[in-house]
């Protein structure tokens, strides 16, 4: 059924105050918020509480926003994961696994779907290419896991939404009836272009002044305000100019942590959180989708595909990027299989439904149930990945917590 504004505060109000108040004994066990968030979603839809149109242009807004958050934030913490010593590992994972990734699952899903063109193979191989830490908060958070695992996991999600991007619109257009793919590629680059200049210069813009602002600079109280300012607005100026927003909020995070190297940790601490509400309310308009949107095409392909895209593709492109670099053995299996579908994915789905896409609906629906599997099978396993990649520390040669 359809609800009120009040209804809805009082849903999103009580989501977010659960998820926070249970996030201290959620952290010790299986469970994750994104997992609570989802069946939330699911359970009310199913009970015809709350009705979700996957059509609605709020949810998609809803869905950017955290995006964009996210990027900035992500940006902002990247910058720092940069500087660390240990980038080989992040950098395979990105320039090898990733496309090897793309790769897989386009042909997995062109050889279990028949309806799908190759175009729409890849395209729905490019929604599910990044990744999300927000899944697995407790491998990226906890100081139990190797310090090199946690670098090599941010820094390859942080980055991967933004690279994925332009492969979603070019294989979007590439679907699409008469879409001229030369073009649209010159077209992408253009836009890619003219968004990260808006967020560098923002980005360069906001640090250089922080520190040369009258009356004493920024109070403590709006310091996170400050930087989350800067990143709606180089997504805004981009969007309403020819540059593509999301790559101009994430390198606006990256520029301006750049250029204000001591960012404060209100900087990043604000932003981090503001996103968080956001995904918290993703994840739960997510599950709702899932019943409003349904499946109705085989169900074996489904269940082929699904466990295809989680234990295979990623495990087995990431597993062949990593030979040569300093991980042990156990560290490398651990992050071939963190490789969790969130945000960004969600995004990009719903980007399929506002395109002339002819298996459009198939496609979002292929992957909505392969985001919800891998928030299922890894927002539970996070917990017990850390503890299992902790036991092994020691235990092989070359196994630290560096």
């Amino acid at each position: 059924m359809d609800i009120g504004f009040g209804e809805a505060l009082l849903i999103v109000g009580l989501l977010l105050a659960v998820a926070a108040a249970l996030s201290g004994v959620m952290r010790g066990t299986v469970l994750s918020i994104s997992v609570l968030a989802v069946s939330l979603g699911i359970a009310l839809a199913a009970t015809d509480v709350i009705s979700v149109d996957a059509e609605d242009p709020g949810v998609l807004e809803i869905v950017e926003l955290a995006l964009i958050l996210t990027l900035f934030s992500d940006g902002m913490f990247v910058e720092r994961e940069l500087l660390g010593r240990h980038w080989g590992p992040s950098a395979r994972a990105l320039a090898i696994a990733m496309p090897a990734t793309m790769g897989l699952l386009a042909l997995g899903a062109y050889l279990v779907f028949p309806e799908l063109s190759w175009a729409e193979a890849f395209l729905l191989a490019a929604i599910l290419s990044p990744t999300d830490p927000v899944v697995t908060s407790t491998v990226v958070t906890a100081q139990r896991v190797p310090a090199l695992i946690r670098h090599t996991l941010n820094l390859e999600s942080g980055l991967n939404d933004g690279l994925a991007l332009p492969f979603v619109l070019f294989f979007l257009v590439l679907a699409s009836p008469g879409g001229d793919a030369g073009q649209e590629a010159v077209e992408l680059l253009g836009e890619a272009a003219v968004g990260a200049a808006i967020g560098i210069a923002l980005g360069v813009i906001g640090g250089r002044l922080h520190s040369r602002l009258p009356g004493g600079g920024i109070t403590a109280r709006y310091e996170g305000i400050y930087a989350v300012g800067f990143g709606l607005a180089a997504f805004g100026l981009a969007d309403v100019t020819f540059g593509n927003g999301l790559i101009a909020a994430f390198v606006a995070g990256i520029a301006l942590a750049r250029e204000e190297h001591d960012v404060p940790d209100s900087f990043v601490a604000f932003a981090e959180n503001v996103s968080s509400i956001f995904q918290v309310i993703t994840f739960f308009l997510f599950g709702a989708l899932i019943v409003a949107t349904g499946y109705h095409e085989s169900i074996w392909g489904l269940l082929a595909f699904i466990p295809f895209a989680l234990l295979i593709a990623r495990p087995v492109a990431v597993l062949c990027a990593l030979p040569g670099t300093r991980l042990p053995r156990s560290q490398r299996l651990f992050i071939a299989w963190f490789g969790p579908k969130g945000v960004a994915s969600i995004l990009f789905a719903l980007f399929v439904l506002d395109a002339p896409v002819g298996e459009g609906e198939l496609v979002f629906d292929i992957a909505a149930f392969v985001i919800l599997g891998s928030i299922i099978a890894h927002g539970l396993t996070d917990t017990v990945g850390a503890r299992w990649v902790e036991g092994r520390m020691g235990a092989e040669p070359g196994t630290d917590g560096a």
